[in-house]
C-alpha cells in the first residue's frame, strides 16, 4: 500500500489535472453541476454493480470515477467563490468529529446501536426539524424505505423483536389479499406498498440489505434466463414455440450451474 505522502501526492496530481482540463478541454470547460449530476448517479450505480460482483479491480476504477466527480464539483464551486476541495474536506472532517463524541469527546457508548441513536439525536440538535430530512427525495423507493426505517429506528421508533415484524408482514399480506378478492385496484396498490415496506423492514431485522438481495436475485435470474435462451438457440427453437415443460428442463440445468 502507498504511504500517506504518496496518497497526498496522487491527490495533488488529480487536482492539477482537473485544473488543466477545466482550462484547456472544451468538454470539461463546458460542464456545470447540473450537467454532471446524471453522470454522477450513473457512476454510483456502476460502483454498486462492481461491489455486488466483488470485482475489486472494477471497484477501484469506479471509485476513481466518483473521486473525479467530487473534485470536478469542488472545482466548479471554487470558480464561483462558494467553496473548494479544502472546504469540502474540512466540512466532512468537522462533521465526523462532532458526530463522534464517543471518540473525540467524553461520551461513552455500549455498542453500534447507541452510536446510531446518538448520531440521529446530534443531527436534531444541529437544527434539523425531522430525522427524515436527510433522506433524499430522488432515492429509489426501496433504498428510500430502508433509509427511512433506519433513521426512525435510530430515535427509538422500532419493533422490539423480528417476530413482531414478521407478524406485521403477515397482517399486511392478508389485507392485500382481501383487496385483491374485492378487486379494488386503488386499495390493492396501497396494500401492496405496505407489504413491500414491511418486507424491507423485516429484512433489516434479519440483517439483510433488501436492495442487494433483490439485485443478486436479478443477476441470478438474468444468468439463468440467458442460459435458457442459449440452449433454445442450440436446439434451433424459439422460446415462444417451447412449452413451459421444455423450458423448465433448461431452467433446472441453469440452477445447477
Amino acid at each position: 500500500m502507498n504511504s500517506r505522502k504518496e496518497q497526498l501526492k496522487a491527490f495533488d496530481r488529480l487536482l492539477t489535472i482537473m485544473d488543466e482540463l477545466r482550462e484547456q478541454c472544451p468538454w470539461d470547460r463546458k460542464q456545470t453541476m447540473e450537467s454532471l449530476r446524471h453522470l454522477t448517479i450513473e457512476e454510483t450505480y456502476e460502483l454498486g454493480d462492481a461491489i455486488l460482483d466483488n470485482d475489486l479491480d472494477e471497484v477501484k476504477k469506479e471509485l476513481g470515477d466518483l473521486l473525479l466527480h467530487l473534485v470536478f464539483y469542488s472545482k466548479i464551486g471554487s470558480e464561483t467563490g462558494d467553496f473548494d476541495i479544502a472546504d469540502v474536506a474540512n466540512g466532512i472532517c468537522d462533521k465526523l468529529i462532532d458526530r463522534h463524541p464517543h471518540i473525540y469527546g467524553d461520551v461513552e457508548v455500549a455498542d453500534e446501536e447507541e452510536v446510531k441513536k446518538n448520531w440521529e439525536n446530534l443531527k436534531l440538535k444541529e437544527g434539523k426539524k425531522s430525522v427524515l430530512e436527510g433522506v433524499p427525495r430522488s432515492l429509489p423507493a426501496m433504498v428510500k424505505a430502508s433509509r427511512i426505517q433506519d433513521k426512525v429506528a435510530g430515535v427509538g421508533f422500532d419493533w422490539e423483536e423480528p417476530q413482531q415484524v414478521f407478524e406485521k408482514l403477515q397482517e399486511e399480506l392478508e389485507e392485500l389479499q382481501h383487496e385483491v378478492n374485492d378487486e379494488n385496484k386503488d386499495k390493492i396498490e396501497a396494500e401492496f406498498g405496505d407489504v413491500l415496506f414491511s418486507m424491507i423492514n423485516y429484512a433489516r431485522f434479519l440483517d439483510v440489505n433488501p436492495e442487494n438481495a433483490l439485485e443478486r436475485t436479478n443477476k441470478k435470474f438474468i444468468q439463468r434466463f440467458q442460459y435458457l435462451e442459449s440452449k433454445a438457440k442450440e436446439n434451433k427453437k424459439a422460446l415462444k414455440d417451447m412449452s413451459l415443460a421444455e423450458m423448465d428442463v433448461f431452467w433446472n440445468e441453469a440452477k445447477s450451474l
